[in-house]
């Protein structure tokens, strides 16, 4: 049983219990809104019953003005369906139309309509979607246990895509199936599905931390996938494959740190200077497998850039 489900239960027997208490009839009715009403984020609630609300008054008026024009005859109800459906729409109560169509019908099924009619569905409107606003107001289960496992099974990803493209320098014979990317790529976009949803239920101060951490890894893959192209290129040892690839074991372990640590960074700069100065390549071959690592270089200093800017830094002991 779902928690939506607990709180749709919630939600339609408060509003049948408050809508008896009033003595309202058809306080079934008030349940059915209640039902239509529960939303799975605060804000996308407020939105919704406001469009519902504001759709099933549109349609009132115009269903005051057909009935009492053409009486309660079945091809009203399609009249106003070509009448009215258009004109909610164009006034952006699109998610309305539903809970607008059953006040209608429930006026239909009356044969009757007057101004205690049109009160009575106006009373049942704000008690059954008042109610469903309550309970998605009051409670929403918090995401942080959630997005914490996603953003550690996304690093633990992200730890093995390192080790394994730190095995393939080292050994361009190594064979890597690179699973885990894919594996990353549905995790990441999990993650950003759920920081948006938490996102919609902060109501005051909504805090963007979950959101600026997915989208960071994100941008991350892309870069790593550059690094996979780079490294393919790879297919014969190089004195300098060898410090890259311990290099990259580093940031395997950097990756699970919760925070920027700055040392893959350092060993970066140390590469490249040793980088500049190693003799000039001899042949064409070591010249292109060289030119690739350097490439390489560039693309993981992007990547820590990102980093750096997404994560709060932590000085590097020496």
């Amino acid at each position: 049983m779902g928690f939506r489900t607990i709180k749709t239960a919630i939600a339609a027997l408060m509003a049948v219990l408050i809508a008896e208490g009033f003595g309202i009839h058809g306080a079934t009715s008030a349940g059915l809104l209640a039902i239509l009403g529960v939303d799975v984020t605060r804000k996308r609630s407020l939105r919704t019953i406001s469009a519902r609300f504001f759709a099933s008054v549109v349609g009132l008026l115009f269903a005051c003005v057909l009935f009492v024009v053409f009486g309660f005859h079945d091809w009203v109800l399609a009249l106003y369906i070509l009448t009215a459906f258009p004109v909610i729409v164009r006034v952006g109560f699109k998610e309305g139309i539903v809970t607008g169509s059953v006040v209608v019908f429930r006026v239909f099924s009356g044969g009757v309509i007057d101004m205690e009619v049109l009160l009575t569905q106006l009373a049942l409107l704000v008690i059954g979607l008042g109610s469903a606003m309550i309970v998605n107001l009051a409670y929403m289960p918090g995401s942080d246990n959630t997005m914490q496992q996603i953003r550690q099974e996304v690093d633990r990803t992200f730890s093995i895509i390192f080790r394994n493209m730190a095995n393939t320098l080292r050994s361009p014979a190594y064979i890597w199936d690179g699973k885990e990317v894919i594996e990353a790529n549905s995790v990441i976009a999990k993650g950003v599905t759920e920081a948006g949803r938490s996102l919609e239920n902060q109501m005051l101060r909504p805090q963007e931390g979950w959101n600026v951490y997915f989208y960071m890894r994100k941008e991350q893959l892309d870069s790593i996938q550059n690094m996979m192209q780079l490294i393919a290129q790879m297919y014969q040892h190089m004195p300098q494959a060898k410090l890259l690839a311990e290099l990259f074991d580093q940031l395997s372990n950097d990756v699970l740190a919760g925070h920027y640590t700055g040392q893959t960074e350092k060993l970066l700069e140390q590469v490249r200077e040793e980088f500049k100065a190693m003799e000039l390549p001899a042949t064409r071959e070591e010249f292109e497998i060289r030119s690739a690592l350097l490439q390489l270089t560039h693309e993981l200093h992007q990547y820590l850039k990102i980093a750096k800017k997404d994560k709060a830094p932590t000085p590097v002991k020496n």
